[in-house]
């Protein structure tokens, strides 16, 4: 299922104008969620991105935005405080019950995991709430700025360097935060809760995931990340979540879980290559492509430095990437074949342009020339002649061969 997206301008609690961005399926969304990003991140933050796209390819709608005063958002973030986002929070809730439709699943990374659960009780549509790596009590955060809590109390407000970014940090954001009875919130919640929790998060540690579960009612649902960050930076891992949120919410939003539909697969032997399509804001280049090769789904693009968002290989890599799964690949079978102790095989390609007159056994001559270097590790007790034989075997891969025969390209537009 293909997405698409709408910017919004959402009116904030302090007056202030919020930057929103609305993800969309094609067709009619089964329901709307709203996301809440994590302290001094903004809705662009890799995790809410792709867990709001895959969300969105389950037919969810989803809402994020940039609290007051970070982001694209207006305002003071100095003047703001745990509250303020607990009230953006509602006032992004109004804004979709007045244009589109009431949010019935709300979802909180971090910080905003602890906003959702506070925000809960005043969006009564909302029936599912979602919680990834979310502390348990909002007052976790102050940890962060320790070395400044003498100067916050004294002065009123100090500078504090926060994921390499300065912000300015009121002492009433510490009051604010100090105040809130996260207990309370939890035990009067009446609504379906989901937690998501990594063991291994360094930032908030996985107690909190247990204090949450234990504080909340039932029906209530713990979901381990394992080995994930507490950003969830990995693509595997923000799908993952919002593939079985997807699941979970279906229970509570009044309709069965659908699954993604799966991309066409191309006939055998047919690879199909299309554009992702740019999308600044998911860190997506206007480079990016996805490649359909049977039953799996691949990527290709090119590095940040070659204008790409590099979200795989770029298309020299993988040529490279054939050549060596098709070495390694031969070499294996060749090898148990023979019954030969053939432990692990490891290969190294490069690939680099040189001059045509500098290589002596070239047909070519003038202009430069493609150098394949090609490096083959080869473990286990083999003799000498065994290893000089695999290595001429590895000129006998097929695809080596097909890069050393003459190749015809026919091109033609379709339809």
């Amino acid at each position: 299922m293909t997405t698409r997206f709408e910017k919004l301008t959402i009116p904030g609690s302090q007056g202030a104008t919020l930057a929103g961005r609305l993800e969309l399926p094609e067709g009619e969304p089964r329901a709307f969620a709203l996301f809440a990003h994590c302290f001094t991140c903004t809705k662009d933050i890799f995790a809410a991105g792709r867990i709001a796209e895959e969300l969105a390819r389950h037919g969810i709608a989803v809402l994020r935005f940039d609290f007051t005063g970070l982001g694209a958002s207006e305002g003071d973030f100095a003047h703001t405080n745990f509250t303020s986002n607990v009230e953006d929070l509602v006032k992004a809730s109004d804004f979709l019950r007045d244009n589109y439709m009431a949010p019935k699943i709300l979802v909180g990374h971090s910080l905003g995991g602890a906003a959702v659960l506070a925000a809960a009780h005043l969006v009564p549509e909302a029936a599912a709430i979602a919680t990834i790596a979310a502390p348990a009590d909002p007052a976790h955060v102050a940890h962060l700025f320790t070395d400044k809590r003498a100067e916050i109390e004294t002065k009123g407000e100090a500078e504090v360097l926060l994921v390499g970014r300065p912000f300015r940090i009121g002492k009433q954001f510490l009051d604010d935060v100090a105040n809130q009875n996260s207990a309370a919130n939890l035990a009067k919640l009446g609504k379906a809760l989901l937690i998501f929790h990594a063991p291994r998060d360094q930032i908030v540690g996985i107690e909190n995931a247990a204090a949450i579960f234990q504080a909340a009612k039932h029906p209530k649902s713990f979901v381990s990340l394992d080995d994930a960050d507490h950003l969830l930076t990995r693509r595997a891992d923000a799908i993952y979540v919002a593939d079985v949120l997807a699941a979970w919410a279906a229970r509570y939003i009044g309709e069965t879980a659908r699954r993604r539909p799966e991309p066409i697969a191309p006939e055998e032997g047919t690879v199909v290559v299309s554009e992702r399509g740019a999308d600044p804001a998911r860190g997506i280049s206007r480079l990016a492509q996805e490649i359909l090769v049977g039953n799996h789904r691949l990527a290709a693009d090119e590095p940040f430095e070659g204008g790409g968002s590099d979200l795989g290989p770029n298309p020299y890599d993988l040529l490279l990437a054939a050549l060596g799964a098709c070495t390694s690949m031969t070499l294996r079978l060749y090898a148990d074949h023979k019954q030969w102790p053939l432990e692990r095989i490891t290969v190294h390609l490069s690939n680099q342009k040189i001059h045509a007159s500098d290589c002596a056994d070239c047909e070519t001559k003038e202009g430069k020339i493609d150098l394949i270097e090609r490096e083959i590790e080869i473990a286990g007790p083999l003799d000498a002649a065994q290893r000089q034989r695999l290595l001429e075997i590895a000129e006998k891969c097929p695809v080596h061969r097909t890069l050393h025969s003459e190749i015809k390209i026919v091109s033609r537009l379709a339809g």
